[in-house]
């Protein structure tokens, strides 16, 4: 019965991951933000809902490294799937072509990253009422780096004659968004508890399960709106929602520990999410150099740098199990 509610919730997700895509698309129309400026900022909190409240749910159900490693491991899992982008389109480099515009993206997604793993390592025992003065750091931190987005330029707002018939009204565009994001907010917790019953049930653990089984099921939002914008011709939304997505999660590691109220978060995480973190970072930084360099090499069908960031993830899976 477990596996049944395990893959009816996990539909679900997909499902309105769809929906997310189709909804932000629209909106980037109908308001001239950009495709870029969408994925980074509304698409990626959208899609990255599911870990936030995994993480939530893990704190409050006891078990605070199904919710690091929810997280940490979903850095790892939205890097692998721009190896699956480049997969997709193996006729042109659409990375490469859209490079220079998320460079900035993800310099502050590894930024974010490092600050997390250098808290972690510095276990700094300072905190304000019950929270970590490491975590409201982080939290700044994402702030300053969406300000520094919304400084970039967006693009130009189409005049309404130039917008295409069979595009929907913004108010259909944001009522769909909030439906869908909704509808996330909803499935989450049933497939949070299924979760934790495959981790006792298979013995796992729940630092393995946090970061192989939960990582991936609440990375489903990415991975489905990522294909979902790129077969709609959204690609600029589709790389700004991972390194986006990066960024958001590690808001939601320090985000979480205002509901943890035994003490600071990063201090009570298991240490072996270290390894987990730099592995995300790697990756991080592999698909932001992979895009940003010019090499057309492929080795068989696939680009060098992304066989190297799958070989990165189940290397890393492998020796965390």
């Amino acid at each position: 019965m477990v596996w049944v509610q395990f893959g009816l919730t996990a539909l679900a997700i997909v499902v309105a991951a769809y929906f997310l895509a189709k909804y932000g698309d629209v909106i980037a129309i109908r308001t001239g933000l950009g495709g870029m400026f969408i994925g980074i900022l509304l698409m990626a909190g959208a899609t990255s809902l599911p870990e936030l409240l995994t993480s939530m749910e893990g704190v409050k159900q006891g078990s605070p490294n199904i919710a690091a490693g929810n997280l940490m491991g979903s850095n790892a899992f939205n890097m692998v799937l721009l190896a699956v982008l480049d997969m997709l389109h193996r006729s042109q480099r659409i990375l490469r072509k859209a490079a220079m515009r998320h460079a900035l993206t993800g310099s502050l997604a590894i930024m974010m990253i490092g600050l997390v793993l250098y808290f972690m390592a510095a276990d700094i025992q300072v905190k304000i009422g019950f929270v970590g003065l490491d975590s409201i750091i982080i939290i700044a931190a994402y702030i300053f780096a969406l300000r520094l987005i919304s400084g970039e330029p967006k693009g130009e707002k189409m005049d309404k004659e130039d917008i295409p018939d069979d595009v929907l009204k913004l108010w259909v565009g944001l009522l769909g968004f909030a439906l869908a994001a909704g509808a996330l907010i909803l499935v989450t917790p049933l497939m949070v508890s299924s979760s934790v019953e495959i981790a006792e049930i298979t013995g796992l653990g729940t630092t393995f399960v946090g970061t192989a089984l939960v990582a991936f099921v609440t990375s489903l939002p990415e991975l489905v709106t990522t294909i979902a914008a790129i077969r709609i011709g959204a690609s600029d939304m589709a790389i700004g929602n991972l390194f986006g997505s990066n960024m958001f999660n590690m808001f939601a590691l320090g985000l979480t520990d205002l509901f943890y109220t035994q003490g600071r978060f990063l201090g009570t995480i298991d240490p072996a999410f270290m390894l987990v973190g730099l592995f995300g970072l790697l990756m991080t930084t592999i698909g932001l150099v992979g895009n940003l360099a010019k090499l057309e090499r492929r080795f068989w069908f696939i680009e060098v740098d992304s066989l190297l960031l799958f070989i990165l993830y189940f290397s890393g899976m492998w020796l965390l199990y």
